[in-house]
């Protein structure tokens, strides 16, 4: 278990090193450079590493709607190149609704700290997304550093409050499972996807940079092949 000092005072961090990748969709890109500092700052004193997928700046050639977001976000989760996404538009519903319209993601709305922790221990999930737009005036950037602080502080998926911790793992385990049947394959979700639209998900130059050598699902990065031909 990982020590560090939080801003509130220590906290145990997250057993295992993880891949978390960053990703802005269009209306809040010019937000990236701050939200990538604020989550650097917290995670990669655990030993974490941080993969910024963009989109970097407003004029990125690469624009990503909310329903990329999550087109990207279940490519990498469900590839294996990316543990955790931290992702959001301007309200994060967008982004929130369109992550888990996907196999293998677990995304949930944050606002703040608390949110960002009864979320880790209670859902367990793999992915959150933030309203980068709404309240997020001064202070901003302090606000993030707590939410990541409070997202990643302890081994996610242990119960809050600890009395519900055994109805709350169960309960976990009872959505993974209604999700294998809800939900289809990946690969095959992509190549019935219209073309374009995945093709532009995929487009910004971080996917370019860190997906191949991240990705540990060969049948997924076959299907990812055949869509960017």
């Amino acid at each position: 278990m990982i020590l560090y000092k939080t801003l509130a005072g220590s906290c145990g961090g997250i057993g295992g090193y993880m891949k978390i990748a960053l990703i802005n969709e269009n209306s809040q890109a010019g937000k990236n450079q701050v939200i990538e500092a604020a989550l650097k700052k917290v995670v990669e004193p655990m030993g974490h590493q941080v993969f910024n997928y963009g989109m970097y700046a407003a004029d990125d050639e690469a624009q990503l709607t909310y329903v990329q977001v999550g087109i990207l976000a279940a490519v990498l989760l469900n590839s294996g190149a990316a543990d955790y996404v931290i992702t959001g538009c301007g309200t994060g519903e967008g982004a929130m609704l369109a992550c888990n319209s996907f196999p293998g993601v677990i995304c949930g709305h944050v606002e703040d700290p608390l949110d960002a922790y009864t979320f880790a221990q209670i859902n367990d999930g793999n992915a959150i997304a933030l309203p980068f737009a709404k309240g997020f005036g001064w202070g901003g950037d302090l606000n993030l550093e707590y939410i990541f602080e409070k997202l990643y502080c302890e081994e996610s998926g242990q119960g809050y409050p600890k009395e519900r911790a055994v109805p709350e793992k169960r309960n976990k385990k009872i959505l993974d499972q209604v999700k294998t049947v809800t939900y289809r394959d990946m690969a095959v979700i992509l190549k019935e996807l219209d073309r374009e639209l995945v093709k532009g998900a995929l487009a910004t130059k971080g996917f370019g940079e860190f997906f191949w050598d991240n990705c540990k699902d060969e049948e997924l990065k076959k299907a990812v092949e055949e869509v960017l031909k």
